[in-house]
């Protein structure tokens, strides 16, 4: 069992009403995490240590910024033995997906330090004679960031990278289901050397969720929320935002379409599309959900597909290394069993895995999906993928399109222009031709359309995200008024 604390303004405390909640490993039921339950008070705390220490962090110079993040990049990588002992206890992650959320998350921490000086602005030319106009990025102030557990050191080192480097102090609410891995981010940041109240961490129970978030949400000193989970919590946050009128970065749910047209290197598409559906058992916002594949081509893919997915290493994480290990809780296995039960009354084809009765949850394809099954529509963010045939191009971009979701897609073709052409069509904020849906780099534009959400983060995108354009004007010569 780990006890953990939250941080605020530098230091490690519990919840001022002394309240904790529990984290259970999702296998054996075992505690994982003893964590403080934040309140409303504490949660204010946090904002308010953040407020002050704004003024002091916001006026260092970018080069000193680049330095503690770099320092925080090393730091996290320190922690890779701990960090997989704690995802593998609190969501059943493996080893192989704990080490690719470290080395990305020090990634992103080292290109948030690369843009401490790309923080730019613009001379923009003024009608007005003698006057210099200046488009100027500033830091906003304090940066309210929620992430989720299913990719939590990537997605916990984005919550904070970015604004930090742009010159904001940061509160992160740690998740529910994974306090202890959030919290050793947190640490890595700490031991960095960030001065105190830059970096705040918050852990809550999941009932006091509501109050607490829209108590940080609330406060005059956050100007910026960003946001990453699903499309119906992504609402709730928006809504908060709204009556506060903030401003909120939204990456939330996928239904990623893979599309393998006529003349694809089947190889290649057979391993993209088992990579991007079962890494992390498939609980990834940018996972293969559709694999949308031309008729001419389905046999000869679904047989390959369905013999590499059938042989990937299941188990228990903590005992040694898999590819499929937990699923993060046993209502995930509910919902893929109503998913292969509903997709099977109505005429789909079992490939390879099947119902579980555990969280460990075998990789299973369905073949001869249709739009009258709830795995066409539904996010199963589980191991349970649909394969749909399709005839043609046409009908290809047509099905991927016909979901609310639009955050990451793939397109497999040999004739590259043909392959643009129907990337262009996709209705989502990536795709990846001849690559997989799950893909993700700290420099790019990373984030959706329709259902999965609104702004980008990564690179120059995030900058423009986590900062305010001003306009500012200095009058060089005397100016001539009508009156």
């Amino acid at each position: 069992m780990n006890t953990i604390s939250m941080l605020i303004n530098g230091e490690r405390v519990q919840a001022g009403s002394g309240a904790q909640f529990e984290r259970r490993n999702p296998l054996d039921g075992s505690i994982a995490t003893t964590a403080p339950a934040a309140g409303v008070d504490d949660a204010i705390a946090a904002v308010d240590a953040a407020q002050r220490a704004f003024p002091a962090w916001t006026a260092m110079g970018p080069g000193e910024r680049r330095a503690l993040l770099m320092k925080a990049a090393h730091a996290l990588e320190a922690k890779g033995e701990a960090l997989a002992a704690a995802v593998a206890a609190e969501t059943g992650g493996s080893a192989l997906w704990s080490g690719f959320n470290v080395h990305l998350g020090a990634n992103m921490l080292l290109e948030a330090a690369a843009m401490t000086t790309q923080i730019s602005g613009e001379i923009i030319p003024s009608d007005v004679p003698g006057s210099l106009a200046m488009g100027v990025r500033q830091p906003v102030g304090v940066v309210l960031g929620m992430a989720p557990w299913n990719a939590p050191v990537i997605l916990g080192v984005r919550a904070i990278a970015m604004p930090l480097a742009c010159g904001n102090t940061v509160v992160l609410k740690g998740s529910e289901l994974c306090p202890a891995t959030h919290g050793l981010i947190v640490e890595a940041m700490q031991e960095a050397g960030l001065p105190p109240g830059v970096v705040n961490f918050v852990t809550n129970a999941p009932q006091d969720a509501g109050a607490v978030v829209e108590a940080m949400v609330a406060h005059p000193a956050v100007r910026r929320v960003n946001f990453t989970g699903s499309t119906r919590v992504g609402k709730i946050i928006a809504a908060v935002c709204a009556r506060y009128l903030k401003p909120a970065v939204l990456e939330l749910g996928g239904k990623a379409p893979l599309i393998v047209l006529d003349d694809a290197d089947i190889d290649a598409a057979v391993n993209a599309a088992a990579f991007g559906a079962f890494a992390n058992s498939g609980q990834i916002c940018m996972s293969t959900e559709r694999i949308i594949v031309d008729s001419s081509v389905a046999d000869l893919f679904t047989q390959r597909l369905a013999a590499k997915a059938s042989q990937l290493p299941l188990g228990d994480p903590r005992k040694g290394p898999v590819v499929l290990g937990s699923v993060v809780d046993m209502s995930t296995v509910e919902r893929c069993n109503a998913l292969i039960d509903d997709a099977l009354a109505r005429g789909a084809r079992l490939l390879c895995g099947g119902r579980a009765d555990s969280t460990l949850m075998p990789a299973t394809l369905l073949d001869n999906v249709t739009s009258d099954m709830r795995i066409y529509h539904e996010e199963s963010f589980g191991p349970v993928k649909g394969i749909v045939r399709v005839e043609g191009v046409e009908e290809a971009i047509a099905c991927a399109n016909d979901n609310e979701f639009g955050l990451s897609s793939a397109v497999f073709g040999a004739d590259i222009a043909r392959a643009m052409q129907v990337a262009g069509r996709i209705e989502s904020g990536i795709c990846h031709i001849n690559g997989p849906t799950v893909h993700d780099e700290a420099q790019m534009p990373f984030g959706g359309v329709k259902g999965s959400g609104m702004g980008r983060f990564g690179g120059k995108a995030g900058v423009a995200e986590f900062t305010d354009l001003r306009w500012i004007t200095i009058q060089t010569t005397p100016r001539q008024y009508p009156f």
